[in-house]
């Protein structure tokens, strides 16, 4: 490469060369020399000489081009986390002799990246043979990319069919969401999932020797853990969970309406005597606020309540907070 063209990947198009394929694609061909033209859209094959006039290059099809940029990139995140791993174990005994006390390196190990992050549960779940364990919590009303769901939809499946054991607790919003109860019945296997009004973040555990849980609020960090104890400590809190939870898959269980109060609403009533703004409510139970205040409306006009004050006495007097939901 030039000094006015640096050397780089085919995964990095250069601004030089995004601007003659461009003219490429509009004019259907370009004809050499092509002043400006950098020799890597020839290099990595986004333009290719005609046939019958090795002057005349022709461009790849932008299909073409994305999906072969898309395998490079594939190929360098791969070889980033090979590389990792073999940082991770090269220094393992190193620290282990420093310090007796010292916990194994590869106890928590910060995976960086979406894509990553989805490599590593899949490569944990292609080892596993026995149960698998998520909490989701409610992320939006779309379903994720078609993709990525066709993707982890294998995955899923390909565990299953080793033997495995799936169990999900979603909030309780998922219950009317179509795609993931689309997604149960595509399934086939031990596959179960419950409903809670609230669950903690998001936590998959594997085996019972691996989990994996978010490192910052956009789920682009992520811890991997193989710590016993962590493990163990997750394993416990997912099954108390699970027993409060209401079935939603294979059969679902709907919780009774006492009084004309919807166990949506009891929820609700729950967070309004603790002080919680409408904001806060929806959040929690993972809804819009607009959507939360017709449920607290709906709750004032059941309970005969007139102002908000009003409402939090009802609630206490009411007792509906002392029931078996």
């Amino acid at each position: 490469m030039t000094a006015s063209h640096p050397e780089h990947g085919p995964e990095e198009m250069c601004p030089a060369g995004m601007r003659v394929y461009q003219r490429a694609l509009q004019e259907g061909h370009v004809t050499q020399p092509v002043p400006g033209m950098p020799p890597c859209l020839v290099d990595f094959g986004f333009l290719h000489p005609a046939p019958d006039d090795p002057d005349r290059l022709e461009p790849a099809s932008p299909m073409a081009a994305l999906h072969s940029l898309l395998r490079a990139s594939g190929r360098r995140i791969a070889d980033e986390r090979r590389r990792e791993e073999q940082l991770v174990k090269a220094f393992a005994p190193l620290i282990r002799e420093e310090s007796s006390e010292a916990a194994d390196v590869t106890a928590l190990l910060l995976v960086t990246g979406k894509e990553q992050i989805s490599r590593a549960i899949a490569d944990a779940l292609a080892d596993a043979t026995e149960q698998a364990l998520t909490i989701q919590p409610y992320q939006g009303p779309n379903a994720p990319p078609r993709q990525d769901n066709l993707r982890s939809l294998q995955r899923d499946q390909a565990f299953l069919d080793r033997g495995g054991r799936i169990r999900t607790l979603y909030q309780h919003t998922y219950r009317h969401a179509p795609h993931v109860l689309a997604r149960y019945e595509q399934l086939t296997g031990d596959v179960e999932a419950r409903t809670l009004d609230e669950v903690t973040e998001r936590l998959i555990v594997v085996d019972r020797t691996v989990a994996f849980i978010p490192a910052s609020a956009d789920r682009s960090l992520a811890l991997e853990v193989r710590h016993p104890a962590l493990i163990a400590y997750f394993v416990n809190t997912f099954d108390r969970l699970w027993h409060l939870a209401t079935p939603m898959h294979p059969q679902a269980v709907q919780q009774p309406t006492l009084n004309g109060i919807t166990p949506r609403q009891r929820a609700i009533a729950a967070l309004l005597i603790e002080g919680h703004t409408d904001a806060d409510i929806a959040d929690r139970l993972g809804m819009n606020v607009r959507t939360a205040r017709v449920h607290i409306a709906k709750l004032a006009a059941t309970l005969g309540s007139e102002s908000r004050a009003q409402l939090g006495y009802l609630i206490g007097r009411s007792g509906i907070l002392d029931r078996e939901g």
